[in-house]
């Protein structure tokens, strides 16, 4: 894996895990976590450029998942208080 393609890779890693940290619900927290890191770690030997492309785009979506899901959980607890 090149240099650049390596830290866009930990570059998402990052924030998969910070975005999926901020959930308020232990469990929803902490399945996120272990999704994101159970992820990476199953593909943490690919040297395709390729496959690492299309592992990117498929990160960047559940990126965009998982920040969809939290903004809701967010808005509703704050409808709830």
């Amino acid at each position: 894996m090149a240099a650049a393609a390596r830290s866009q890779v930990m570059s998402l890693y990052r924030t998969m895990l910070r975005e999926s940290a901020k959930f308020p619900s232990y469990n929803y927290r902490n399945y996120a976590l272990r999704r994101v890191r159970d992820a990476f770690k199953a593909n943490r030997n690919v040297e395709d450029p390729k496959a690492v492309e299309r592992l990117m785009e498929e990160g960047r979506q559940t990126l965009a998942l998982i920040q969809r899901q939290l903004k809701m959980k967010l808005s509703q607890q704050w409808k709830s208080l």
